[in-house]
């Protein structure tokens, strides 16, 4: 139904034509067979032909004077209808066909000719490879020169370091040449499959795969490949720089290419002048299943087409320092990351994907930080492991906290902390940040008189996290403490430190200021997904002591205690969280996913629900 109606789009633009005009159905009706017959997309073409009789029968399309508004009007229809911009209708009374020469029947001195003017070899500094062609020619024609482009072409680059593939003013060429590119820069085996072409006049599919032997030394799939494009480089070169591109073997740079198509066909429209140019062939790529045409290739790294080549030596320079920093990022993990075991895996899979030329599309610092920060995250399942470019030396976050003039201790009360008295005696405390143990030492008498003692004495008590990012996690044992009674002291959680490679059991405080909330009154914790660090900790020490009930969303697992190192010496720094924390009760890592709540509700909007008759209230 979908499709019906998009086709009377087509319709409802015939409808609106101007009256006064010679318009023959005959000649819409003979352009939606030849689309029925030709056109790529068959499926989408569903009903065509009934609307367009349809529209006809009901005398609704008016007629057009003008053969070239026509034209122009049947174009637009056409094109919206199928959604496709190749589509087009001209007028065209003076149309002479060219006859393009089928290469394999050129004498063969008229073939090199040819081939010597569309291609162009250089051996540039650094041993790097320059090929540059125009015209990709097709298995017919490549197997008449046989050893000519053997020797003159491809022996030349075979033996360079790194190669520059030149395809900017590539505008031409033969689909059946693809394979023996794509197979020159890849292995014997496995095979590759890398396009399937489906004709529609023949109604047939056809498949491209590398090629198991070809003549002479192939370049291999591990030295570097950089391929240039221009907006006028289409058709095959473009099925060559997609296929490559998303193969990962090679990186490309210039501007995004035409978005041209495999096979497109002029085809005259009965015995009118009126042509219609339509996309015959498609190309779907099993690597992506999708494909080149219209969109084009995008390249990895987009410059002007005349600033390329300048480009790829910046890129080249780059990629020759590619080694110490996979390297570095792997030491520093292995050194730091809080959890060995993952740390030397980690490692081992980046230098993997290095070595397979899965980190070829980089192509500045900026992709590579981000390219490794995915690799860090995937390999490892924690989202906390970050790379990031910087020029200048990033200031350490765990400076010595200040302690606060009194003042300034005023404004933190009121800045950080929210009281409320609920009815039912419940209490309600909002603290939206972990202060370090030494600042809350000194706070001590302020926040026990204006936060403390207005919820101390309540029968049940909600503590809302939901707008606390972390902090220091100094004072979580002093903090915990407030929950349980003096005797006996509670084991709260064991750290381990990668650093020191030390394990610390962290208990509750024998002395606090104050009055303790004690360890029989209901507390309820709300959380939400930017809950994180410290204050998880502090929930999910509670929770795992079944000291309290945790309401809203999962939080988002953050770090204890994170450092950032720099890689080797370059602007790219590693945020590795070098400390675990182990349940007390079971002994196992807590998981970077978040403490998970006891209920769960949307964070803005959490309803408490409890066996306790305390428990019968909302809190917005």
């Amino acid at each position: 139904m979908a499709q019906h109606t998009s086709i009377l789009i087509l319709m409802l633009l015939l409808y609106s034509l101007s009256a006064n005009s010679s318009f023959q159905p005959a000649l819409v009706l003979e352009m939606a067979k030849i689309l029925l017959e030709n056109y790529c997309f068959p499926e989408n073409l569903v009903g065509m032909q009934e609307a367009i009789q349809q529209a006809i029968n009901s005398g609704e399309i008016l007629q057009i004077s003008d053969k070239k508004t026509l034209a122009t009007v049947l174009t637009v229809g056409v094109q919206g209808a199928l959604n496709d911009p190749r589509l087009t209708v001209s007028y065209e009374p003076n149309f002479v066909p060219v006859m393009t020469p089928v290469l394999p029947s050129l004498p063969k001195e008229q073939l090199t000719r040819l081939v010597r003017n569309s291609v162009k070899v250089d051996i540039l500094e650094n041993n790097t490879g320059y090929l540059r062609i125009d015209r990709i020619i097709g298995e017919e024609t490549a197997a008449k020169l046989g050893s000519l482009l053997k020797d003159n072409i491809w022996d030349r680059v075979a033996h360079t370091s790194s190669l520059i593939f030149d395809l900017r003013y590539s505008t031409a060429g033969d689909l059946s040449g693809v394979p023996f590119i794509i197979s020159f820069f890849s292995e014997p085996e496995p095979l590759i499959h890398i396009d399937t072409v489906y004709d529609r006049p023949s109604n047939t599919t056809r498949e491209l795969w590398t090629m198991p032997t070809m003549m002479g030394e192939r370049y291999g799939k591990k030295k570097d490949l950089i391929i240039l494009t221009s907006k006028r480089t289409q058709g095959a070169a473009e099925a060559v720089a997609y296929t490559l591109k998303h193969l990962q073997r090679a990186i490309i740079v210039g501007e995004r290419t035409s978005g041209g198509s495999i096979k497109v066909k002029k085809i005259r429209i009965a015995r009118s002048d009126f042509y219609i140019t339509v996309p015959v062939a498609r190309s779907v790529s099993p690597i992506t299943g999708q494909s080149w045409e219209v969109s084009g290739v995008v390249p990895d790294a987009i410059v002007l087409a005349e600033e390329a080549l300048d480009h790829v030596h910046e890129i080249a320079a780059f990629h020759r320092e590619l080694t110490p920093l996979i390297e570095g990022t792997g030491e520093l993990l292995e050194k730091y990351y809080a959890i060995p075991e993952i740390a030397l895996k980690v490692s081992n899979i980046l230098l993997r994907k290095y070595a397979e030329g899965l980190y070829r599309s980089v192509v500045d610092f900026e992709s590579l930080a981000s390219h490794l920060t995915a690799d860090l995250q995937e390999t490892s399942g924690d989202h906390r492991l970050h790379v990031f470019y910087c020029d200048v030396e990033p200031e350490s976050p765990h400076e010595v906290p200040k302690i606060p003039t009194a003042e300034e201790v005023g404004y933190i009360i009121d800045a950080l902390f929210k009281t409320e008295l609920l009815p039912g005696n419940v209490g309600y405390l909002r603290f939206d940040m972990m202060a370090d143990i030494e600042v809350v030492k000194a706070t001590g008498p302020q926040l026990v008189k204006f936060v403390w003692s207005k919820i101390v004495n309540t029968d049940a008590l909600i503590i809302d996290m939901r707008y606390n990012t972390g902090g220091y996690s100094t004072a979580i044992p002093l903090l915990c403490s407030y929950f349980f009674d003096v005797e006996p002291l509670v084991h709260l959680y064991t750290v381990f430190d990668r650093t020191t490679t030390t394990m610390t059991e962290v208990m509750t405080v024998p002395q606090v200021r104050g009055q303790r909330y004690g360890s029989s009154k209901d507390v309820y914790i709300l959380t939400s997904h930017i809950t994180g660090s410290a204050a998880e900790v502090f929930t999910r020490t509670l929770k795992d002591l079944n000291r309290a009930t945790i309401i809203g969303e999962p939080t988002i697992g953050g770090s204890l205690s994170s450092a950032t190192y720099q890689i080797r010496d370059s602007v790219l720094y590693a945020s590795i969280p070098n400390q675990v924390v182990l349940s007390a009760i079971t002994g196992k890592v807590w998981s970077v996913s978040g403490v998970e709540p006891h209920v769960i509700a949307r964070a803005m909007f959490q309803r408490l629900c409890s066996e306790s008759s305390n428990c019968n209230f909302e809190c917005a």
